[in-house]
């Protein structure tokens, strides 16, 4: 029998020992054994903050976000190996694309987003400057740099490939190298794709390891500057956050737990409207997809009071169109669970909850195509109703980690969002309403116990992602029973692996430590326009100080002519009098910042091939005819371009423009990026 390798310190590695079988979940012959006996646990965190971590530092933020697309690429490429393993898993071809090309996916997205949000340095400058003196000598910055340690990840069975691929997505693009621990019983389907991704030779040596099999002592060798992100049951979740090396060090831990997730009917939502032909397509699709077995997957249905009887019928009509059998089989909607030992805790759990209410649907015997039911992992949908659900604590403390559901009544809005609160903190719930009111209260209502929601109607209903899908720039996670944790959600996933720190100094030094201009830093000046400059010979803090012009009458009135903007304040003396604000007509802000534009532009053909967008405009003070104002243009930051094919090389350099009044009182107040030629 195949016994999957691990990978460690480099080098493909057999575990020795007793080894666990994996099963096929359809068939129940064995796949292959897992066994990580043997490896040097501690040896391979070491090798991963000494080999992989210098490396990927030493990598910007475009680098990394270079090898992300790359290594998405190459994945893709490969999609039809995995599909065929995925089968193994009970997942039907849907099921494993949301596992396979959604966890590509999340490549895509973060490597795509480190190029648009983070800089192209090896670390991130949050937030502006900010002034801590009265003179302006002394500010502060916040920094954002990697951590000097290894992610290890722990994944749960129902995602091997997705799993692990939105968890290494946000680590890598911050520079931090991972250990993948996969659970055991799925990673066979893990350890195909890793070992592609090794193949490539795409990463930098060290930035990945995989464990199949125990995670052995991993999680004692943790230090102050290593993270740990688990996803799984609750109980096994707490038992490693409260080990003795991470609670010692303070070791980042993410914690995503399963979570009795919910979806609520709004009143409005009656039978005959779209919106309960939708509510019921997708209870019954988060019960069915990946046979249940998803952390998100929806576990309590709550709807209106007297609408349970048409919401059971509806669901029992749809349930029993669902085909249980082999994925492999054609009109098969419905593969097993992962294994049969799946089999056994999901009936245990689901015979509990069935004490708080009346099964409506399954529970019997059921059909299984092209498959024997004994010896594969097959379980049908369960459906319950409580029809006392503040009586009863079963449906909203026990989860049934498959396909089963407990419908339960409420009679007002405040009931239902009471009914959703007794989840104890989950990963996603739903609403479905087409009524705004209902949407804000029960939105508000609800979520301080969950970390996304979706609101669905027909508007949305067609390009929705629905009830459990995590994407990669949401937050994944949630309070309470769901962990406490965040996972992805865009830039905030990346941050996590990263340290900020709160940089103090005169803004001259926090300019060259953060190579991006603080007001009140040291400027520099010369004869050649910085426009005439590319952008290799341009520098933080060159500065242009212009000529000056003085706003007339005329140019208010031209400009409200050329734009349409005829604004009270701009065209009646009396009425911008009377408005409390300006002493009498005031010239338009967007004249200003185009007369700006004219003090500072250089005309002829040169270096800058295009202007690239104004970030952050405020108009601090108004301009009055008769007011001469001055423009002073700094380099504030340059952010050099990956180079594609036929294109110029070029680079943005944001520019800090300041546009002063006669006083010397700033009136306006903004950025502009442009796309400068290189050298």
């Amino acid at each position: 029998m195949t016994r999957l390798q691990n990978y460690a310190m480099g080098e493909w590695v057999a575990g020795t020992g007793k080894a666990a079988t994996l099963l096929h979940a359809v068939t129940g012959e064995p796949v292959a054994e897992a066994s990580s006996g043997g490896l040097d646990f501690k040896g391979m965190a070491e090798y991963a903050r000494r080999v992989g971590g210098p490396k990927l530092r030493a990598l910007t933020f475009h680098q990394r976000a270079a090898l992300l697309k790359a290594m998405a690429k190459h994945l893709m490429e490969r999609k039809e190996t995995f599909y065929a393993l995925s089968a193994a898993t009970g997942a039907t071809r849907s099921d494993s694309w949301v596992d396979i090309e959604g966890g590509i996916g999340t490549f895509f997205a973060y490597s795509s987003r480190g190029r648009r949000e983070f800089p192209n340095e090896t670390y991130h400058v949050e937030g502006p400057a900010e002034s801590l003196s009265k003179v302006g000598t002394f500010a502060g910055r916040h920094i954002c740099v990697p951590l000097e340690g290894v992610a290890i990840q722990i994944n749960a069975f129902n995602f091997p490939c997705w799993g692990m691929l939105e968890k290494l997505a946000p680590a890598l693009l911050a520079g931090v190298p991972c250990i993948v621990k996969p659970a055991t019983a799925t990673s066979f389907l893990t350890e195909s794709m890793f070992r592609a991704m090794i193949e490539s030779g795409i990463l930098p040596e060290g930035a990945i390891q995989l464990i199949c099999g125990s995670a052995g002592d991993l999680l004692s060798h943790v230090t102050e500057q290593d993270a740990v992100a688990f996803t799984g049951s609750a109980a096994t979740g707490r038992m490693l956050k409260e080990g003795k090396a991470v609670v010692e060090h303070s070791v980042r831990f993410n914690m995503e737990a399963d979570s009795l997730n919910c979806s609520i009917l709004g009143p409005d939502a009656a039978p005959g409207t779209e919106e309960f032909d939708l509510f019921i397509k997708e209870v019954v699709r988060e019960m069915t997809t990946k046979a249940g077995q998803k952390c998100t997957a929806i576990r309590r249905t709550i709807v209106p009071a007297g609408m349970e009887g048409d919401v059971v019928k509806a669901l029992r009509a749809r349930l029993g169109k669902t085909t249980v059998g082999d994925p492999a089989v054609e009109g098969v909607r419905m593969g097993p669970l992962a294994s049969r030992g799946q089999v056994k805790d999901v009936g245990a759990a689901a015979e509990r909850i069935r004490e708080a209410g009346e099964l409506v649907f399954g529970g019997g015997d059921f059909d299984v195509v092209g498959a024997d039911r004994e010896r594969g992992a097959f379980f049908g949908p369960m459906l319950m109703v409580c029809d006392a659900p503040f009586a009863r604590s079963e449906p909203h403390d026990i989860e049934a980690f498959g396909p089963v559901n407990t419908v339960m009544p409420y009679r007002t809005l405040d009931e239902a969002i009471e009914l959703a609160k007794r989840g104890r903190g989950s990963l996603c719930g739903s609403l479905i309403t087409a009524d705004p009111e209902v949407a804000r209260s029960v939105v508000l209502g609800v979520a301080p116990y969950h970390g996304r929601l979706l609101v669905l109607d027909r508007t949305s209903a067609k390009e929705s992602t629905g009830h459990g899908s995590p994407l990669p720039n949401l937050v994944h996670g949630g309070p309470g029973r769901a962990g406490g944790g965040e996972e992805m959600g865009g830039a905030r996933g990346v941050l996590h692996y990263m340290q900020r720190t709160a940089v103090q100094g005169s803004p001259s030094m926090l300019t060259a430590i953060t190579r991006e201009w603080s007001a009140g830093a040291a400027t520099q000046t010369d004869a050649v326009h910085p426009f005439r400059k590319t952008f290799d010979e341009l520098r933080i803090g060159d500065t242009l100080v212009t000529g000056t012009r003085t706003i007339t009458l005329t140019d208010i009135e031209a400009f409200a002519e050329l734009s349409g903007d005829r604004f009270y304040a701009h065209m009646d003396e009396e009425a911008a009098r009377s408005n409390g604000v300006f002493t009498g007509r005031v010239a338009h802000g967007y004249f200003i910042v185009s007369a700006a534009a004219g003090l500072f532009v250089d005309p002829a053909l040169g270096p800058v091939l295009a202007n690239y967008g104004l970030e952050r405009l405020r108009f601090t003070k108004p301009v009055y005819p008769g007011d001469t104002i001055q423009v002073r243009l700094t380099v504030k930051q340059k952010t050099a371009k990956d180079p594609r094919e036929g294109e110029i090389p070029q680079g943005v350099v944001e520019w800090d423009v300041e546009v002063r009044n006669q006083d010397d009182e700033a009136v306006a107040l903004y950025s502009i990026l442009t796309l400068v030629r290189r050298t």
